[in-house]
């Protein structure tokens, strides 16, 4: 029987994992330098946890399951739900702003397809207890930031911003009753998806007038500044919908102050079909040929009351290794990770074998990379082995070593070679080696 890896999950083969750590490892270094500190919770959760957030619908997304007691349980599908429930277990104790982040292992009941898995790598950033625009802002800025540091400029992704508040205006200056704005959300989220007939369709079986379809059909066309300026004369003579729209456009201010508006534009098609968000959302989306979102996220001001403790606002985003690579590959912004570098010790004497342990073991008590061959064979073979195995340097250590106390040290990429004092290299290892 041949056994293969499940559906919609990935083995991770040195290669793999070498692009899996550096992606995941980019999410700590800007985390940790836009001041977040990192937390975690357990793989699995009550099930209940996630139908407070998202609805009895979500238990057909993950994959769940009763313990002996008859308990029921989900496997994380998400950290939004952790994080909520542990910051309203310790509101209280918390200094404001909490600014966390994660990077958990993930799994969703959904089908696979491009940029999406049912296990993946998530990295979450999230401001709880504040609720300016100034967190709001710097979460996109987080966003932006990564992009950045993987090489991805404003010509290759942008974010789209929008405000599920002025939505909300847009809708109830429609007349658009309470009970049918989740559905209606959940159908505005879909449009960029659907064909105009589709989407048409769509909005025609949630019992809607006519004037009503018509303004969802209209809705996301409103895009850029003059998008935006429309939307601010039909909520003129609306004074919570003017507001909003003051809010977001601080939003855009400070993004502007912060140097990074050219990656941000204002889209009214971005709602965010999870019933939590309250403010301000937006979606990452690369300019080329994967037609999903990056990463997404936006204000949620209910949550964590919702699981029991105070009222407090909250800011976030989310993105995945999955469409994180899928988008890097697009623009060949991928690193080449095949080389481990570090140092492969030869001997061109098996006697010397002792030395060759010891200068492994020097290098290594130095925090250095260092590797050798198991076995004793010609210094071509081991020449071979270091290769394959990517080194950046070979020691080569002669038959005259006791006598010399030299080595031979030798740059694999520019292949320049030199006899050097082993003392005095390894004060230096990584010395220049000249011509």
């Amino acid at each position: 029987m041949k056994l293969q890896v499940p559906k919609g999950c990935r083995d991770f083969f040195p290669a793999e994992m070498a692009i899996r750590n550096w992606i995941v490892d980019r999410w700590q270094d800007v985390s940790v330098r836009n001041g977040f500190v990192e937390y975690d919770g357990p793989i699995f959760e009550t099930l209940d946890l996630y139908r407070i957030k998202s609805g009895d619908e979500i238990v057909s997304q993950l994959f769940h399951f009763e313990d002996r007691g008859g308990r029921e349980f989900a496997i994380r599908p998400e950290m939004t739900p952790t994080l909520a429930r542990m910051v309203a277990a310790r509101a209280n104790s918390l200094s404001k702003p909490i600014k966390w982040y994660s990077r958990p292992r993930l799994c969703r009941a959904e089908r696979p397809q491009r940029g999406r898995l049912r296990e993946f790598f998530q990295w979450n950033i999230d401001i709880l207890g504040e609720e300016s625009e100034i967190a709001d802002a710097e979460c996109v800025f987080v966003a932006i930031d990564f992009f950045r540091s993987m090489g991805l400029t404003a010509e290759q992704v942008e974010i789209k911003l929008n405000s599920r508040a002025i939505v909300s205006s847009l809708l109830h200056s429609a007349e658009i009753a309470d009970e049918q704005l989740p559905a209606v959300y959940a159908a505005l989220d879909k449009r960029d998806k659907l064909s105009i007939e589709a989407f048409a369709e769509m909005i025609g079986e949630l019992g809607l007038t006519e004037k009503q379809q018509d303004v969802l059909l209209h809705m996301g066309e409103a895009k850029g500044e003059d998008g935006f300026a429309r939307v601010e004369s039909l909520l003129a003579g609306n004074e919570a919908g003017t507001n909003h729209c003051r809010s977001l456009r601080r939003v855009f201010a400070i993004l502007k102050s912060m140097g990074v508006e050219e990656y941000c534009t204002y889209d009214m098609g971005v709602v965010r079909g999870l019933a939590y968000y309250t403010g301000m959302v937006f979606e990452a989306f690369g300019k080329g040929g994967l037609k999903r979102a990056i990463c997404g996220g936006g204000r949620y001001d209910r949550l964590v009351s919702d699981l029991g403790g105070p009222p407090m606002g909250g800011v976030g985003f989310a993105t995945s290794d999955v469409v994180v690579q899928d988008v890097l590959a697009e623009f060949n912004l991928l690193p080449d990770l095949s080389s481990a570098g570090g140092f492969f010790v030869i001997d061109s004497d098996a006697e010397r074998f002792d030395d060759v342990l010891t200068i492994v073991s020097a290098l290594r008590n130095k925090g250095i990379n260092a590797q050798f061959s198991y076995k004793r064979q010609g210094v071509n073979k081991q020449f071979k082995q270091a290769t394959a195995m990517g080194a950046g340097r070979v020691v080569i250590i002669e038959s005259d070593y006791v006598t010399s106390k030299a080595v031979s040290l030798k740059d694999m990429k520019s292949g320049k070679q030199v006899t050097i004092n082993v003392e005095e290299w390894l004060k230096n290892p990584f010395c220049e080696v000249p011509e």
